[in-house]
């Protein structure tokens, strides 16, 4: 089991990045996705999750009105578009099929800053 993430990068506050995890090892369409985020000193939380077909779509609070998860099944790929970025976003960005259990790649950092 394979997780890749991308997209990270440094943003001023109010602006969009786009992240994309492709998973691999796995039958991944069969299997809903998440995504994650952990901020130094804080404990990694779910922000948002995706069901295997894509019609089950939750979103942490802290974030519901700005990011926006989808999928490709044909690709193996999650996305995150996240919008109205928020310093507070700043954390280190992972995928994961919670079902699976925990199996993490390396993350993509995501800075929000001026």
């Amino acid at each position: 089991v394979q997780f890749v993430e991308s997209g990270g990068g440094l943003v001023e506050p109010g602006g969009s990045l786009r992240l994309s995890c492709a998973a691999s090892g796995f039958t991944v369409r069969l299997y809903a996705m998440g995504w994650y985020r952990q901020a130094p000193g804080n404990e990694r939380e779910l922000v948002a999750r995706i069901s295997s077909t894509g019609g089950g779509i939750n979103y942490a609070d802290s974030v519901k009105g700005r990011f926006s998860i989808s999928r490709d099944n044909a690709k193996n790929t999650v996305y995150l578009q996240m919008n109205s970025l928020k310093p507070e976003d700043t954390a280190v960005y992972y995928c994961n099929a919670p079902s699976l259990g925990p199996y993490w790649g390396q993350g993509t950092q995501v800075t929000v800053s001026s």
